[in-house]
């Protein structure tokens, strides 16, 4: 099954080629309409999110009274949850969903056999090239870098702090209490080391999805306030 998805990755990603002649973008049209098909779910993570901010205080005076009560705490909360229409879970699934779809990308960008770009790209004397920034979208920072030094590696290195960047973001603009955004702070940091060494195919993937992330939740979260202060 796997397989059958890294194939299909791959012909839409052909065919997408085929319609522009540049692989990094037909890799951000796959990024928008991978977006745009998870835009409902996009806006249920931002609500649940927002709800859950929201309630933090009321949360919080349940663990103090029950802190010595464990599976009292528990019962109350979940009790608390579905009282107020709040789904703790509901900010994980789009995440989830792109999993697989960001997996695969990345074993297709970097496979060393079929199904992959560098295996197609060998055969049919092609080069994946994004505009004139990156020359190969299949290499990573880390093999630019041993490859052709500091310079040549340069874009990709700015992408992968790019990638960083995008982990942390998105966090830091959602409602959410200190220790939830040092928490994505460190994230980030770590994250810097993946980007290192994945393909520049994958961080461009990751990058424009947390873009168009990013503007989906600021227009739902305007949206939510407006909404409140017109009820209010």
């Amino acid at each position: 099954m796997w397989v059958a998805i890294k194939e299909f990755l791959l012909q839409v990603l052909n065919y997408l080629y085929s319609v522009v002649n540049d692989y990094g973008v037909a890799i951000i049209l796959l990024t928008v309409v991978v977006r745009l098909a998870l835009a409902p779910l996009q806006a249920k993570q931002t609500k649940s999110m927002y709800q859950m901010q929201k309630v933090q205080p009321k949360i919080k005076e349940l663990q103090k009274k029950y802190k010595d009560d464990k599976p009292k705490l528990q019962e109350e909360t979940m009790k608390f949850y579905q009282e107020n229409k709040v789904n703790p879970f509901g900010g994980c699934l789009p995440l989830i969903l792109q999993m697989p779809i960001f997996i695969a990308l990345f074993q297709v960008l970097a496979g060393k056999k079929a199904p992959s770009l560098p295996v197609y790209l060998a055969e049919n004397d092609l080069i994946a090239k994004f505009l004139f920034i990156l020359p190969d979208i299949t290499k990573s920072p880390q093999a630019m870098f041993k490859a052709a030094g500091i310079w040549e590696a340069l874009p990709y290195i700015t992408l992968a702090v790019l990638f960083g960047l995008s982990v942390w973001l998105p966090q830091q603009l959602m409602p959410g209490d200190r220790q939830q955004k040092m928490i994505g702070l460190y994230m980030a940091v770590m994250m810097l080391y993946f980007g290192w060494i994945s393909p520049a195919g994958v961080l461009l993937y990751w990058v424009t999805s947390s873009i168009i992330q990013i503007g989906q939740q600021q227009l739902s979260l305007r949206a939510y306030k407006r909404h409140e202060s017109q009820g209010a």
